[in-house]
């Protein structure tokens, strides 16, 4: 019998599932579910600490992996078949440029868009794979607007399973629909955004003939959640004073709230550090519930901004992110596309690539500094979620002084 199950995150349902039941909601209030450990587990930190560190000398597939080398809190048995690509062990880079034009003294960037498919969504989608085969499914399918696509498709590859994806038309990035191609998988354009996509791509799934990895899946976070323990340990374990990072259907957010808090838990940190979203003006429904102090998040129906990673208006995972964002004393904000196509092309100066979507982290970092909320002598790590070649055509536009914003406004290059 399995230690794990999944849960309701409802306080008033708290409905258990199986681990090996393929759900993705609560079938009795509609609510996220969770993966929770039944009992207490019972860790030597020390010793833990030990393992990790000598997994990462091995050449064994799922300790060169940075996502299964953490497999103590992973809800699988050793001999389940994984899927990976190698993903996870991201750098964590030290940004002198960045740090000064956010006026800090120092400031440290986790690029996940050092993965192999070039995005964060590697370190859930492993993990969301190897369920998918362990439960004997031949489809899976995603909703996306492209890093989402990408990741999925060289996931399905591995695991030779049918991929289908949809995806906003005119929507998508060259570069991530042609990632998705080039792995084999399906790609149906539709009109409408990602919110339209996820609608469709979930009553798709209804009849139980496909397997759905968005991160409204919760296998999908409990890979993403491994990027805490990773960062943990390049820190050598301490927290940082801050962690920022970017906001669009909030999985991420949600992974690094859940991440830390079973570090802290299993002693292996002694606290948590403040979780903030940031979030581009115009798709910004989690941080108007957050500075209105709504009971339940309005969403945005047609969300504008040039950040396409992020262009979401109904995030399916902001309960998990307002957990982590509330238990952490952080904090939710949004950034002008002016400041976030400023605050990418900083980060390029300091040798580093990502794309869009990833700079509203240092665009946020700046404005809460401003604001004195981050004080110049504090730990801050952001973390980018994509690699700078997953939207040239932005970069070059922004350089060439072409780049325009959804409201018109031309966009000045620095």
């Amino acid at each position: 019998m399995s230690e794990f199950v999944q849960r309701c995150i409802n306080g008033d349902c708290r409905t258990v599932f199986g681990i090996d039941e393929a759900v993705y909601v609560c079938a009795r209030c509609g609510d996220l579910l969770e993966i929770e450990r039944t009992a207490a587990g019972v860790f030597n930190p020390g010793a833990l600490r030990e393992i990790w560190r000598e997994r990462r000398m091995s050449l064994d597939g799922r300790n060169r992996s940075g996502v299964w080398r953490f497999r103590e809190f992973l809800p699988f048995d050793d001999d389940v078949e994984v899927v990976s690509l190698g993903e996870g062990n991201t750098q964590l880079y030290d940004a002198p440029r960045c740090a000064q034009y956010c006026g800090v003294e120092a400031l440290k960037l986790k690029h996940q868009g050092n993965n192999p498919t070039g995005s964060f969504k590697d370190a859930g989608m492993t993990v969301a794979v190897t369920q998918a085969r362990k439960l004997g499914m031949q489809r899976v399918v995603c909703a996306s607007t492209g890093n989402t696509a990408a990741s999925l498709a060289a996931y399905a590859a591995r695991a030779t399973m049918e991929c289908m994806i949809l995806a906003p038309s005119g929507q998508v990035s060259a570069a991530k629909l042609a990632q998705a191609l080039d792995y084999g998988a399906k790609v149906q354009e539709i009109e409408g955004n990602f919110d339209t996509c996820m609608r469709a791509i979930r009553e798709l799934v209804e009849d139980g003939s496909a397997y759905l990895v968005n991160s409204i899946n919760p296998f999908r976070i409990e890979g993403q959640k491994t990027v805490a323990f990773e960062l943990a340990e390049q820190l050598e374990w301490r927290a940082p004073d801050h962690l920022v990072v970017p906001g669009g259907n909030l999985g991420n957010s949600s992974a690094f709230g859940k991440g830390f808090r079973e570090l802290v838990d299993a002693g292996l940190l002694d606290r948590q550090p403040p979780i903030t979203v940031v979030q581009a003006e115009g798709a910004a429904p989690f941080a108007r519930f957050f500075r209105e102090r709504a009971a339940e998040i309005v969403d945005e129906e047609h969300p504008q901004t040039l950040a396409s990673a992020i262009k979401i208006g109904a995030p399916v995972s902001w309960k998990k992110a307002w957990s982590a964002v509330r238990d952490t004393a952080g904090c939710v904000l949004t950034v002008s596309e002016q400041e976030i196509a400023d605050a990418k092309a900083v980060i390029g100066r300091d040798g580093i690539g990502c794309e869009p979507a990833s700079a509203t982290t240092v665009a946020g970092i700046r404005k809460l500094v401003n604001e004195n909320v981050i004080k110049k002598d504090e730990a801050v790590v952001a973390v980018l979620t994509g690699h700078l070649l997953k939207d040239t055509d932005y970069v070059i536009k922004y350089h060439e002084g072409k780049l325009v914003a959804p409201d018109g406004a031309r966009i000045k290059s620095i």
